[in-house]
């Protein structure tokens, strides 16, 4: 459906122009972009060119997929007004801000939980109607402030009073500014995020478990930042939210809901600062670090992985600067760059050698061991086309049990498969991706799907053997499956 403005819209084939996308290519981006998030749509050259000729305005989330298509292009966010389609239905701006004053800093992060909430009563998902596309930009503000300014000099919050008879409690969602939040309640987030972590190691970002972190930020968190607390139990407060919000953005991130881990990120950046927690703003870095070089932007997710080195020097513990040389590698990998690669696996694991039991090594790091480490030097043997020392490191990743760290495992067991196939061992890469295949059923993760489809595409000139043949046919429904 479309409505139609006053003549052409001139604004819309300006920036097409200048991004050098054709109409078709633009219909195509549009249509994927609206698969992605569940959306059957079939536009083609012919609507964008009565987008821009005749000012016809798509209705529904096409406006925002448009200028998401866009952006992702040009490598920055593109709002509506600047292609002429700022009367549709806006898209909320919620979750991309990285206040200076914190308590702004808490209406950003809770605007943003309930926003959720608003998405899951149309029935579609919220992210579907903010549908903004993945801008690396956006990160520029918030890791510069943090960098200038890693922690706020006070979080100590007295909450307005509530009206006589108004009703109380946290999670009534009834004037809930009065509560007076002690550590209990911190305790209690805590014990959420380690749960969450769990299930999302062992069942993926999209399992219904998994799913419930939003839910907690909204219903738990979102009233505990608007109480009163000193400034120590406010401290800890933070620091417990920002690893629910930064949780809630990884498990996005798994599921392909890159926009949505985006503004989460750079909540829990936030409220990291507000925490007065280095080596936590730092773990929030590496995974934008490690979401940016996912989405092709290696050479940013370098410039994050470094941030978050830089400003914990001296702070973090071994194991921890470890973690964020590992993935400062990833990101060097993924550039093409092996030389830095290598210095950087070198050094991450200098620093894991010289962990030791005791170091006092945060809850959230629990995950990172010398498998983990395996594991992703891996994948940067992979992406720097060394098969041997992928089948290297692979092997000793694979070691591990699997009950525990699933996803894992079966994102191992795809790194391993194409390490054979770049062998030339056809045989163990379509072993290999058939273990993958059975892990990646048992979760909801488009992460692992997405692995399995590159496999599957680098088997395509061996598609008349019947080893891949089966293959294929085994992973079927996991690709034709809702992400």
């Amino acid at each position: 459906m479309s409505r139609e403005q006053r003549g052409p819209n001139e604004k819309l084939g300006t920036v097409l122009a200048l991004a050098g996308i054709s109409n078709a290519g633009l219909a195509r981006r549009v249509n994927d972009l609206g698969t992605q998030r569940g959306l059957t749509l079939r536009y083609d050259k012919t609507s964008v060119a009565r987008w821009v000729s005749k000012g016809m305005v798509p209705q529904g989330a096409a406006p925002h997929l448009i200028a998401a298509a866009i952006g992702q292009k040009l490598g920055r966010p593109v709002p509506l007004h600047e292609i002429g389609l700022a009367d549709a239905d806006p898209a909320p701006e919620v979750g991309l801000a990285f206040p200076r004053d914190v308590g702004e800093a808490v209406r950003s992060a809770t605007d943003l939980y309930r926003l959720d909430l608003a998405g899951r009563r149309t029935g579609g998902g919220i992210w579907q109607s903010l549908a903004g596309s993945f801008a690396v930009s956006a990160y520029a503000t918030p890791t510069s402030r943090w960098l200038i300014t890693p922690a706020d000099p006070s979080v100590e919050r007295e909450a307005p009073r509530p009206a006589p008879g108004a009703r109380t409690g946290a999670g009534t969602g009834a004037v809930a500014e009065h509560v007076r939040v002690g550590h209990s309640d911190v305790a209690k987030l805590r014990e959420a995020a380690e749960d969450a972590r769990r299930w999302d190691s062992k069942y993926g970002g999209g399992d219904w478990r998994s799913s419930m972190v939003p839910e907690c930020l909204r219903v738990d968190a979102a009233p505990l930042l608007l109480g009163s607390y000193s400034d120590e139990v406010g401290r800890a407060l933070f620091g417990a939210t920002a690893e629910l919000t930064r949780l809630a953005g990884w498990m996005a991130f798994d599921t392909g809901q890159q926009e949505a881990a985006q503004r989460y990120y750079i909540q829990a950046l936030r409220l990291a600062r507000a925490a007065a927690d280095v080596p936590l703003g730092g773990y929030v870095l590496a995974s934008m670090s490690l979401q940016a070089t996912y989405r092709g932007f290696a050479d940013e997710g370098v410039d994050l992985a470094q941030a978050a080195l830089e400003r914990n020097r001296g702070l973090a513990t071994a194991r921890t600067m470890s973690f964020f040389r590992l993935v400062e590698a990833r990101a060097h990998a993924k550039a093409g760059d092996g030389p830095a690669a290598a210095t950087a696996l070198k050094s991450a694991e200098g620093w894991l050698e010289r962990s030791r039991e005791g170091d006092g090594d945060p809850s959230w790091l629990g995950f990172y061991s010398y498998d983990r480490f395996c594991a992703d030097a891996a994948e940067c043997y992979r992406d720097l086309k060394m098969p041997r020392e992928v089948r290297r490191f692979t092997e000793q990743a694979l070691s591990r049990p699997t009950e525990e760290f699933v996803r894992s495992h079966g994102l191992r067991l795809v790194v391993s498969a194409v390490a054979e196939l770049e062998s030339g061992n056809l045989d163990a890469a379509c072993a290999a991706g058939t273990r993958a295949v059975e892990v990646a059923g048992r979760i909801s993760s488009a992460r692992t799907t997405e692995y399995v489809r590159d496999l599957l595409h680098r088997l395509e000139p061996y598609g008349h053997e019947p080893r891949v043949m089966e293959l294929r046919e085994r992973a079927r429904p996991l690709l034709v499956a809702p992400a």
